[in-house]
């Protein structure tokens, strides 16, 4: 087995090397460097703290995610986007800044060899602690099938990517580090993943974040203006 991905033991296998864990779905390992991680972790923190800030996203059942998230260009919330957060505090959302834009296609470049008319303009930043969780789900409220990208800096975790059917079997665990890219388009654009595990302690410092780890997905949502 290459790369970092595994079965249900558990067990990673040593080497780190870009892998594709399904037809689309491309693991990069330590595609971030230390540095563009410091960045990313303090452009994060300028983020969270508004004008629409991190929260714990209330589901429409009344339970509420472990994970906490703040987003740039559209604000989500089950399920839909929209300008302005109308389950926070009402305010627009913060802008989806052009230089974040060209680092998506910079990981599609790295994923696929090529980016064509990647245009994301919408980012979900997800912090988990050491408890955190987020369960196997779909991301399809976008309008467009467009690739998902998503960066992880911090805490490792488990990443499980499954199917497009159901949450259940088959699915992979993958083990995404500090600094590694995950992009998944094409045939597994719709398919369900999630967060079953972080791993504490697993993060370089040098990175700038003490513990937790920082998800940064990136986005076309395919809506209007």
């Amino acid at each position: 087995m290459t790369g970092a991905a595994s079965g249900d033991d558990g067990l990673f296998a040593v080497e780190r090397e870009r892998t594709e864990i399904a037809p689309g779905a491309v693991h990069v390992p330590g595609w971030l460097s230390v540095e563009r991680q410091r960045e990313l972790v303090a452009a994060c923190r300028e983020w969270a703290r508004g004008p629409v800030p991190m929260r714990h996203t209330v589901l429409p059942g009344g339970g509420v995610m472990s994970v906490r998230t703040v987003c740039l260009g559209w604000h989500w919330q089950p399920y839909r986007y929209a300008r302005t957060a109308g389950d926070v505090n009402g305010a627009p959302v913060a802008p989806f800044p052009d230089w974040l834009a060209d680092l998506g296609r910079e990981a599609l470049v790295a994923a696929y060899g090529r980016a064509e008319g990647y245009a994301p303009d919408t980012a979900l930043i997800n912090f988990y602690d050491g408890a955190a969780r987020m369960g196997m789900h779909q991301d399809k409220e976008e309008r467009s099938g467009a690739p998902v990208v998503s960066l992880s800096i911090g805490d490792g975790c488990v990443f499980r990517f499954g199917n497009t059917g159901s949450r259940g079997r088959p699915y992979r665990d993958v083990e995404l580090l500090s600094g590694d890219l995950f992009v998944f388009g094409g045939p597994s654009r719709f398919a369900y993943h999630g967060v079953p595990k972080i791993l504490p302690g697993t993060a370089d410092p040098a990175v700038g974040l003490e513990s937790g780890r920082l998800n940064i997905t990136l986005r076309e949502t395919g809506l209007p203006g």
